[in-house]
């Protein structure tokens, strides 16, 4: 009876036992992830306030007085010190403040002539952002599917022409630069075959169809991109798998050799496959600062360029933010799915 009992109490705290462990190790890596984000905040206020020129004597010109450009600059808080600005940029931002756009400010409120209301970065980006998140899920609804299921007919076929093909093609299209696959694409599929439009001019209020359509080609160009890592980091993993005594066992039985790979070696290639499915996400959100600007697509990449070129400082700095913010979640995310389907993972040598 004692003996039973003991082995029914070890039971009942494995369980627990497990996750705890999964929690701390979530909680170190929510840890790490905010550090980072801190120096990742550093970094970008350094290099954005260290680019060249200056944006009060960009908004006057070059018959700019020295007094407006001064008021200009104590309106906008350019005198104060950096680190001071730093201080209330980060606290802004904690509590959801990025700050106001000063390129969309009423200028004359500047030099006194006028109490304009000035644009809050956060509203001008929450359009944009969404933009590119619906982007981002089109073509990862595209690109995730497509890729795995490639890398799982490639490890099945290795070493075949459809094995050789789907590797040249798809190292083929991540070599090329995105703008030039986007131009290909629009070549192809909106000039020569008009079956697509070339511009991404979508807008609120627009129904879901016509914006999916206009999506579609800038989706299709990122789907290119992203495509190859995907596929061979699933082909790779599920080959390396496929030597185990486990799967050699499950061929002897006369398993169908897409049901092997599919329901016994997959599952434990998922580790790895999410570690790369995440990366390539990461990359549809802070990577399409190209792709936005070849297919003039209202999102936050295009929003980010224009924001340089007229040295909206506050609008280039929340840019930034959020995409190492993304960067860094998504990055998070794989590491703890990845811990939760590996449990090998959870009690590192």
């Amino acid at each position: 009876m004692g003996e039973a009992a003991a082995n029914l109490i070890l039971h009942e705290k494995k369980p627990t036992g497990i996750l705890d462990s999964v929690l701390k190790i979530i909680a170190q890596r929510l840890a790490l992830g905010l550090l980072t984000l801190f120096i990742v905040s550093i970094v970008i206020f350094a290099a954005v306030n260290l680019l060249p020129g200056d944006f009060a004597q960009a908004i006057l010109g070059q018959g700019a007085t020295p007094e407006a450009v001064e008021a200009i600059r104590t309106d906008l808080g350019l005198d104060q010190h950096p680190v001071k600005r730093y201080m209330q940029w980060l606290g802004g931002a904690l509590q959801g403040d990025l700050g106001s756009s000063f390129a969309q400010a009423n200028f004359a409120s500047f030099v006194g002539e006028d109490s304009g209301v000035r644009t809050s970065v956060a509203q001008q980006i929450a359009p944009r952002f969404a933009n590119t998140m619906f982007l981002a899920g089109v073509t990862a609804a595209i690109a995730v599917p497509f890729a795995v299921t490639l890398g799982i007919l490639a490890a099945l076929y290795r070493n075949s022409i459809f094995d050789r093909a789907t590797n040249i093609l798809t190292l083929s299209s991540i070599s090329s630069p995105e703008f030039f696959l986007a131009y290909v694409l629009i070549l192809f599929l909106a000039v020569l075959n008009p079956w697509l439009p070339s511009l991404s001019n979508i807008y609120d209020g627009m129904a879901f169809s016509d914006r999916l359509e206009k999506t579609l080609l800038p989706a299709l160009t990122l789907t290119l991109v992203v495509t190859a890592h995907m596929m061979r980091m699933t082909r790779a993993a599920i080959i390396n798998l496929l030597a185990s005594p486990y799967i050699e066992m499950a061929r002897l039985k006369g398993i169908n050799p897409m049901r092997v790979i599919v329901k016994h070696a997959l599952p434990n290639a998922l580790a790895p496959i999410i570690n790369v499915v995440a990366l390539n996400l990461a990359y549809l959100i802070t990577g399409v600062v190209v792709v936005e600007v070849v297919f003039v697509y209202p999102g936050i990449g295009q929003l980010f360029v224009d924001s340089v070129k007229i040295r909206d400082i506050p609008v280039v700095q929340a840019c930034c933010l959020i995409f190492a913010a993304a960067y860094i979640l998504l990055n998070l995310t794989a590491d703890i799915l990845s811990i939760v389907s590996n449990p090998r993972l959870r009690h590192p040598k």
